[in-house]
């Protein structure tokens, strides 16, 4: 049975093939390409800057800053202000949040019957947007980072404006995901507490228990995060053991006969990436509790990913209480990156996941780009026979709506996959 699934930033195709009532195998096929990393090839290093934020309407920024860090790569030495790498990670954060928000509402919900509820996606999504303009002018799509650092000088009256963007987003949450004080979700560390409580994501969370579903979207238990941040921690988590010790060197892909997506693999495994990996490497509480209970499962899957805008936000009020505006926004490097050959890589955590960029510079031109997307490493096709991550999760279910469910519990995104 062949299903295509819509609403996932682009389309996907997905080819079910069922044994004794039960799905068996999972073909996941996106059908077209735009050709970016071909694009690049022979453009100026810096017209990267312009062009790679568009290869995602969702995640864009998160684009941009792996863009610019992979060309600061390039450089034997680089100096970046604190200033700037703060800015940075502040407007990166507001877009995963952004995401996370948009995901959940317009997303989950419908699959869920609560059609009603998806309108509640444009107030967090206006208010974090409005944050990263502050910084990047517009979005999305802005290339306000550059080599070097960033283009903006804010003011103290645009982090006022911005403690109030942050402010009214907190006080969404609480309202409506969670009726927690998001200081206290910081150290819950027993999920059934949690289910106690009221909101949007207790309310799913129980519909996911009621229909007998806490089993469903378990995949290789297998996790992996090479972004780091003064937030996120960069390792590998296996069966609750982390590891820190990763090369970028060792990420694979492979190209897909069907498929314009290829597959992305660490040591020959496939790791799961996104919030429930961030979570499991960073050890964060609540979501280890849920993981003991019910594994990789999509259950603890959304739990992360909405647990995590929480996080992310009151850690942006940190950030911005760092901030020495007296720094250089910018610092002029002291070659020009088209002035010598030189390759360059960089990972960032993006919504869905590690983001990689490489890139190759020869005769003052780009020789080679290529881009590793979350939804690569989630949504593989599999290779020598192995189940991709989100294949594994959909072996076993009894119907393709709940396939469905647990398929976009990942995020789908087909335009970042098919670059």
């Amino acid at each position: 049975m062949i299903k295509l699934i819509e609403k996932i930033e682009g389309e996907a195709k997905l080819n079910f093939h069922f044994k004794n009532n039960k799905i068996d195998k999972v073909d996941v096929d996106f059908m077209s390409t735009r050709h970016i990393e071909d694009i690049l090839k022979g453009k100026s290093p810096l017209d990267a800057l312009v062009i790679n934020p568009r290869v995602c309407g969702i995640c864009g920024h998160a684009h941009l800053i792996a863009t610019v860090r992979a060309l600061e790569d390039c450089y034997e030495k680089i100096e970046i202000s604190n200033k700037a790498k703060i800015i940075r990670e502040l407007t990166l954060n507001f877009e995963l949040i952004q995401n996370h928000f948009k995901w959940f509402y317009l997303t989950i919900f419908p699959l869920f019957g609560l059609k009603q509820n998806v309108m509640k996606a444009v107030t967090p999504s206006q208010l974090m947007g409005k944050a990263i303009a502050l910084f990047g002018g517009q979005y999305p799509h802005t290339s306000y980072a550059i080599v070097g650092g960033v283009v903006c000088e804010i003011t103290q009256m645009d982090l006022i404006k911005l403690e109030h963007y942050i402010d009214e987003t907190i006080g969404f949450f609480e309202k409506n995901l969670l009726d927690v004080d998001v200081q206290m979700l910081q150290d819950c560390d027993n999920v059934m507490n949690l289910l106690s409580k009221s909101g949007d994501l207790v309310d799913i969370l129980n519909l996911i228990e009621t229909n007998g579903w806490l089993e469903y979207g378990k995949s290789y238990d297998r996790f992996i995060v090479f972004g780091e941040s003064s937030y996120f921690a960069k390792g590998k988590s296996i069966k609750t053991r982390v590891m820190h010790n990763l090369s970028l060197a060792d990420v694979l892909e492979s190209a897909s006969t069907t498929s314009f997506a290829k597959s992305v693999h660490y040591h020959g495994k496939y790791y799961e990436v996104g919030p429930l990996a961030r979570a499991m490497v960073k050890k964060t509480p609540l979501i280890k509790d849920a993981h003991r209970k019910y594994k990789d499962s999509m259950f603890t899957r959304i739990l992360a990913r909405v647990c995590e805008i929480s996080q992310l936000l009151l850690h942006c009020k940190s950030l911005i209480a760092e901030l020495d505006l007296s720094e250089p926004s910018y610092i002029k490097p002291k070659m020009e990156i088209t002035s010598f050959n030189s390759s360059g890589s960089s990972a960032v955590e993006a919504a869905r996941g590690t983001l990689i960029h490489k890139v190759v510079i020869e005769d003052s031109l780009i020789k080679s780009y290529e881009i590793i997307t979350p939804t690569q490493w989630n949504l593989c096709g599999g290779v020598n026979e192995n189940h991709g991550v989100s294949q594994k999760a959909m072996i076993g279910l009894e119907n393709t709506e709940i396939a469905e469910l647990v398929f976009k519990s990942f995020d789908v995104c087909s335009v970042c996959t098919t670059h």
